[in-house]
C-alpha cells in the first residue's frame, strides 16, 4: 500500500478484468431474453461482413502463399514433399484462419463498435436508456456481439477456402509440387475435427472481439480523445486475449482428438 489513499500493485487491471467477465456474462444472459433485436443484428452482420470481407480475402491469399511456400521449401530439405499438402492446409485451417479472420473482425468491425458505443455513452445516450428503462446491453450490445460471432464464423470458411488455394497455386506452379501428392496428403491427413475445431475458434474469437470492443465502448475516459483511446485499447487487448485463448484450445484440441493414421 503506498500512501494513505494508494491501493495495491496491480488491483485496477483486476478490477477490470472482473468487470470485462461481468459484462461477458450478462451478455451471454441476454442473448436468451426477449425481445431480440433482429433488425439490428441483421444491419450489424451486414456491417462487419461489407468491412471484412474484402481485405479477409486480400490477407488469407499472400498469408496461405507463405505457409505454403516456408513448408514446401522445409519439407524439400528433409525429403518429406509429399507432405507439403497436408502440413500447408492443416496450419492454415487450424491455426491461420481463424487468427486472420478475429484479426480482421476485432481490427475492423471492433473498432467501429467501439467507437459507436463510446460516442453514445459520452453523449449519455446510454444512461438516457437505461433511465427509460431499455437495458443498453441486450439493444445494442448483444445484436454486435452476434453479428461479430456470426461474421467470424462464415469468414473462417472463406478464408479457409482461400488460404487452401493460394497455397496449392504457390507450391505447385512456384515449387515445382504434383497436385496429386499435395491432394493425397491433405486427405490422408486432415479430419473432420480439424474443420470443427476451426469454426469454434472463430466463433469465440467473434465472442471476445465484440465483448471486449463493447466494453472499451461503454468505459472511455471521457471525451472524443478518451474514445480514441478506448479504440486503441480494445484493438490491443483483444489481439492480446486471441492468442492467449489460440494457445490454450490449441493445447486441448491436441490432447483430446488423436492424430489421424496414415
Amino acid at each position: 500500500m503506498s500512501g494513505g489513499t494508494g491501493t495495491l500493485p496491480g488491483t485496477a487491471a483486476l478490477t477490470q478484468v472482473g468487470r470485462l467477465a461481468t459484462l461477458s456474462w450478462e451478455v451471454l444472459r441476454a442473448i436468451f431474453k426477449r425481445p431480440f433485436q433482429t433488425r439490428e443484428w441483421i444491419q450489424q452482420c451486414w456491417f462487419f461482413a461489407s468491412v471484412t470481407i474484402l481485405p479477409t480475402a486480400l490477407v488469407a491469399v499472400p498469408f496461405g502463399a507463405v505457409i505454403a511456400l516456408q513448408l514446401g521449401s522445409l519439407t524439400a530439405q528433409i525429403g518429406a514433399q509429399s507432405f507439403t499438402g497436408a502440413a500447408s492446409a492443416l496450419a492454415i485451417v487450424q491455426q491461420a484462419s481463424p487468427l486472420i479472420t478475429a484479426l480482421l473482425v476485432a481490427g475492423a468491425g471492433g473498432s467501429a463498435v467501439c467507437a459507436d458505443i463510446g460516442a453514445r455513452k459520452i453523449r449519455e445516450e446510454i444512461d438516457a436508456m437505461e433511465v427509460l428503462g431499455v437495458n443498453p446491453i441486450q439493444r445494442l450490445i448483444v445484436p454486435r456481439v452476434l453479428a461479430a460471432m456470426v461474421v467470424s464464423v462464415l469468414l473462417n470458411g472463406l478464408v479457409s477456402v482461400v488460404g487452401v488455394l493460394g497455397g496449392y497455386f504457390f507450391n505447385v506452379v512456384l515449387q515445382g509440387g504434383t497436385p496429386g501428392a499435395y491432394l493425397a496428403s491433405f486427405n490422408a491427413l486432415a479430419q473432420v475435427p480439424d474443420l470443427w475445431v476451426s469454426e469454434i475458434k472463430a466463433l469465440l474469437y467473434g465472442f471476445v472481439a465484440g465483448v471486449v470492443a463493447a466494453f472499451r465502448g461503454l468505459n472511455p475516459a471521457g471525451g472524443p480523445k478518451g474514445v480514441g483511446d478506448a479504440v486503441n485499447q480494445a484493438v490491443v487487448i483483444t489481439f492480446l486475449l486471441l492468442f492467449l485463448i489460440n494457445v490454450v484450445l490449441t493445447a486441448i484440441y491436441l490432447r483430446i482428438v488423436p492424430p489421424k493414421a496414415m
